[in-house]
């Protein structure tokens, strides 16, 4: 597969690597999700490499999900100098907004092999119901 190479991508990446102070880019650590939607439930996966269960939280509030955490720099000795620094670190937060038919009462998340795995399993949908209308004497 071939890639084109953007220059001016190259530039941030040199000025954010040289001018951080620390020689890491300041950028904010990304998650890749995938959602699907079967009979019974919605399924995230998240891609969270390197992260143990308590790196990571799920907070629901006012019909809204919200995925976050933290992968932390790891001092390690090493002899001779970076020459390029690619995985990200830093913290990361997605927020989904929850159809209404999603209970989220029941939500389970599981993290395994740097995937968070979450199960939001569906309720029935609110029905409509009419408002009869009386006349005012």
């Amino acid at each position: 597969m071939l890639v084109r190479w953007d220059p001016f991508e190259e530039m941030n990446r040199l000025h954010d690597h040289f001018l951080s102070g620390r020689g890491l880019s300041k950028q904010a650590f990304q998650v890749a999700v995938d959602i699907r939607e079967e009979d019974d439930a919605f399924y995230v996966d998240a891609e969270v490499p390197g992260l143990a269960a308590e790196d990571v939280k799920v907070d629901i509030e006012k019909n809204v999900l919200t995925l976050s955490g933290e992968r932390k720099v790891e001092k390690e000795e090493v002899e001779g100098t970076y020459r390029r620094v690619e995985r990200q670190y830093g913290s990361f937060t997605r927020s989904f907004t929850l159809p209404e038919t999603v209970d989220t009462e029941n939500i389970s998340a599981d993290l395994k092999e740097g995937v968070l795995a979450l199960r939001l399993p569906k309720k029935d949908a609110p029905t409509p119901r009419s408002i009869s209308v009386k006349a005012a004497k």
